[in-house]
């Protein structure tokens, strides 16, 4: 999972994000691979999105 642990499975819509928000750690890159965020929620990537996702980034 790396150092920041792991993202909360919703966003709490706070103002100021909190360590854990799926949001905030997208935007950082530290969110696990095979994971997005989708309508403010946590979501798992099927094994083709993932592929295409890597090999984009």
């Amino acid at each position: 999972m790396g150092k920041k642990g792991k993202p909360k499975s919703k966003c709490c819509v706070s103002k100021d994000r909190c360590k854990r928000c799926p949001i905030r750690m997208l935007k950082e890159g530290t969110l696990p691979s095979g994971f997005t965020v989708k309508k403010r929620k946590l979501v798992k990537v099927d094994k083709k999105t993932a592929k295409k996702l890597a090999k984009a980034a």
